[in-house]
């Protein structure tokens, strides 16, 4: 389990989520990915279709590249089961990498219950959820909740029924739409967010750059998450807004530049002033 009370530098997430589109040497890519960049963790998602496809939604066809099926069937097609979340443990250990994922329903907050991850996660979607929040927040896994698409006192009452199941939440700001527009980014959220909860506060991002993720870490961001792809062409709603390897890398490197150059809050004389004193005072 992770502390993130108790970061030293921003913990970076790369949300695979469904881009591996069900097949898992794309996972196994992506995971590589991520080692190499130094990110510190991979991040899928696990659902129950019946659960969480709607009723009216389940029968609506849809072009896919395995032909064209109802959204239920296809949902399913890119659903990972017990094997694969058995090969994902084992190869992220061997790495080594955390990994982990978010759960949509309570038969997938049971399923994670069989791995030692290092948090769960509640996405945007379903922090109105009680049941899933007090029961995930029962599991005293740390836990972190994302809040697109949100309103404060949404956001209120998830934070007030975890906490008093005895778990402080990692809160991500977030917008929900998939990109986001720089001018709905909203950063400043992140403290106000601070402020109000008293807890740690995170960022994730689905815009198409990197400049504001950069800008979260400056304003305190301590987890980021982004959504990670082995190219944005291939098949699927998130890949687009997704990083590619060569952003991941660069993205890591910035935000850590951002967290060298903020330094502490203490004013001294640095080592490069030294010589420059001694010759400029009298």
């Amino acid at each position: 389990m992770v502390d993130f009370s108790n970061l030293k530098k921003p913990y970076f997430i790369g949300e695979i989520g469904i881009n591996h589109n069900g097949d898992t040497q794309i996972a196994k890519r992506l995971i590589d990915a991520a080692n190499a960049c130094q990110w510190d963790c991979v991040k899928f998602q696990k659902r129950n279709p019946d659960v969480c496809v709607p009723e009216h939604q389940k029968t609506v066809m849809r072009d896919t590249p395995w032909g064209r099926m109802s959204y239920l069937d296809y949902k399913y097609k890119v659903e990972f089961g017990k094997t694969e979340y058995d090969m994902i443990d084992k190869y992220s250990k061997e790495k080594p990498i955390d990994w982990t994922a978010s759960v949509w329903d309570l038969d997938s907050l049971q399923f994670m219950n069989q791995y030692d991850v290092p948090f769960l996660k509640i996405p945007s979607a379903l922090i109105t959820d009680t049941e899933l929040l007090i029961e995930t927040a029962k599991t005293k896994i740390p836990l972190v909740i994302s809040t697109g698409m949100s309103t404060l006192e949404e956001i209120d009452i998830a934070v007030d029924l975890i906490m008093k199941n005895g778990v402080n939440p990692v809160i991500m700001h977030c917008n929900s739409s998939y990109p986001t527009p720089k001018t709905e980014l909203n950063l400043r959220v992140i403290e106000t967010l601070r402020k109000r909860y008293g807890t740690e506060i995170g960022y994730s991002g689905h815009e198409e750059d990197l400049e504001p993720t950069v800008i979260a870490v400056s304003l305190g961001a301590k987890l980021i998450e982004r959504h990670i792809t082995i190219s944005h062409d291939m098949w699927g709603t998130d890949q687009k807004s997704s990083l590619e390897v060569i952003a991941m890398d660069m993205l890591r490197k910035r935000c850590m530049e951002v967290e060298d150059m903020l330094g502490s809050s203490e004013k001294i004389v640095t080592a490069s002033e030294l010589p420059i004193r001694k010759k400029l005072r009298k």
